[in-house]
């Protein structure tokens, strides 16, 4: 029997694989009818209720300006010190023209499919990593704790090649899983872009940009599966996984976040992980620094950026990747099976 075949079927028979693949394709699902139930389809009918809240709001604010207007008379006809409430003089309390009221702030939220996609493909990623994660860790870790890859080595007593077959359908599972959410996920914001939104300006290029994106959260949800996986390994124990994201998260993001602000380091954002990962996504990210002022042309004082780019973030993920599973195989060469 072949073993990738059987790592595979493994994989798919484990109740905490389908636990947790079911866990967060249910958050998905609750996003996406989520999004469905509060956002709504604008019309006619919509802005006219919103013209008719703009000129609401505009006669309310006639009725303060004239009741500030008129009490701002009184207090000045008394001789009354109003510590600067009102200005010097109160025929300068006027209420905001007519136009700048816009109605399209009265609008009832609207789910654009262009503008929304691609931040809510982050919160679709950040699931699916989470998932990946765990189940990674879970799949090799629960073989060391269980003394079932003990056994498997019995049969196939080549290290390197049981540890990688696992990872390969390891990542053959997430690959299927992860495509086939993505093309529901894509559907079901389409459909509610269709009944309670806008799908309008959708491109050839857009939709292009849109499935490189699609790939980025696909090599990065395999990365993290990958990480959780050789952690695991490593440590013979899930456990040990877990407790590396912890200690990562705890000490390497929140406490040298809060170190490096203590000591006035310029961009902080720059030295943690969740920037690298955003930067994966958006293929770049901004940093802007207000402590520092950058003169340009005009003499304007403008913050100075730094920008964080998906290449950046790919030669960090990579490397931590390689470093991990490179660890994970040394050690399973070098240490024994017991």
């Amino acid at each position: 029997m072949s073993l990738y075949r059987t790592e595979l079927r493994r994989l798919v028979k484990r109740r905490f694989t389908r636990y947790m693949t079911l866990l967060g394709l249910l958050v998905l699902a609750l996003v996406v009818a989520g999004l469905f139930a509060t956002n709504e389809k604008v019309g006619p009918e919509q802005w006219a209720a919103a013209e008719r809240q703009a000129d609401r709001q505009h006669q309310e604010q006639v009725r303060w300006a004239e009741r500030e207007r008129a009490g701002c008379e009184r207090d000045r006809a008394a001789g009354v010190t109003d510590d600067g409430r009102y200005p010097t003089d109160c025929a300068e309390i006027v209420p905001p023209p007519r136009d700048q009221i816009e109605a399209e702030w009265f609008l009832p939220a609207t789910f654009d499919f262009r503008q929304g996609f691609e931040d809510l493909a982050l919160a679709f990623t950040a699931v699916l990593a989470l998932v990946a994660f765990v189940v990674g860790a879970s799949f090799v870790g629960a073989e060391w704790s269980t003394g079932g890859m003990m056994n498997l080595l019995l049969w196939r007593p080549r290290r390197v090649t049981v540890l990688l077959t696992k990872l390969a359908a390891l990542l053959t599972g997430l690959i299927a899983v992860t495509v086939s959410a993505g093309a529901l996920w894509t559907a079901g914001l389409w459909l509610t872009a269709v009944l309670r939104g806008s799908t309008e300006r959708m491109t050839p290029g857009v939709w292009e940009s849109f499935a490189l994106t699609g790939l980025r959260g696909l090599a990065l949800v395999l990365a993290v599966a990958v990480v959780g996986f050789g952690l695991a390994s490593l440590g013979r124990h899930t456990a040990m996984a877990l407790g590396g994201a912890i200690a990562l998260a705890v000490v390497g993001q929140f406490g040298v976040g809060i170190l490096f602000s203590m000591a006035n380091v310029a961009f902080v954002e720059r030295w943690l992980m969740p920037t690298y990962a955003l930067a994966w996504m958006q293929q770049k990210v901004t940093l802007q620094e207000w402590r520092s002022c950058v003169s340009d042309f005009s003499g304007q004082c403008q913050p100075a950026t730094y920008d964080v780019t998906w290449g950046q973030s790919a030669v960090l993920f990579g490397a931590g990747v390689v470093l991990v599973l490179g660890a994970a195989i040394w050690a399973m060469r070098r240490r024994d099976i017991s």
